[in-house]
């Protein structure tokens, strides 16, 4: 259920939408003026005053999947502004052990929360610096990633991956994995690479 706050400042936004649409603003413009995210734009910007209202009606009462963990994801937001929200959809799967929702759920929440408890996101840039030319069997460099692709039936999955890098050859081995790492893949994963290799080096670098 929403506070009495939160139902005027969603009211607050409503109007404010409308009215800056009436004075000719994109979605982008306007979700980058109140600092919402354009889904929420498109969202209200359809409702008539009847359709808002009767909504806001609906979230007095209406609970959400995700309000059981409410708490632990704004501490998450608040101790990592960068945080996006697929990997908070992953924490809660390797953290909580909850699965049971869909990833753009997560998103819709995560946003929500950012815009109810004024929780920008940061963006970080990660720094990159060009690394000096070691020795054969110096050092392997490791990274991870993670991708969606398309699945045949037209929905998409996230791979999951790492990868390992002989710092002075340049020789390349990954692993992929339809689900977050856990510690015994990493151990396995390692354990591959330097079989790969045929060997391990003296330093590893993640």
């Amino acid at each position: 259920m929403e506070s009495e706050e939160q139902e005027v400042e969603k009211l607050i936004t409503y109007n404010e939408i409308h009215r800056l649409r009436k004075e000719g603003f994109s979605n982008s413009a306007i979700a980058k003026k109140l600092k919402i995210s354009r889904n929420r734009v498109i969202e209200y910007g359809k409702m008539t005053p009847d359709e808002f209202y009767l909504f806001a009606i609906s979230l007095q009462s209406r609970g959400k999947k995700l309000d059981p963990f409410r708490e632990k994801i704004l501490e998450w937001l608040k101790e990592h502004p960068d945080l996006s929200g697929a990997q908070v959809f992953d924490w809660l799967e390797e953290k909580l052990e909850f699965s049971s929702v869909s990833e753009g759920t997560v998103r819709n929440y995560v946003n929500e929360l950012r815009e109810s408890y004024h929780i920008p996101k940061v963006i970080s840039e990660r720094e990159f610096s060009a690394v000096p030319e070691l020795p054969m069997g110096q050092q392997i460099q490791v990274d991870f990633g993670q991708t969606k692709v398309p699945k045949l039936d037209g929905t998409y999955i996230r791979l999951y991956f790492i990868g390992f890098i002989l710092a002075h050859s340049r020789y390349k081995y990954v692993e992929w994995l339809d689900r977050p790492f856990r510690a015994n893949d990493l151990i396995r994963m390692h354990e591959n690479a330097f079989h790969y290799f045929e060997g391990m080096s003296k330093n590893t670098s993640v």
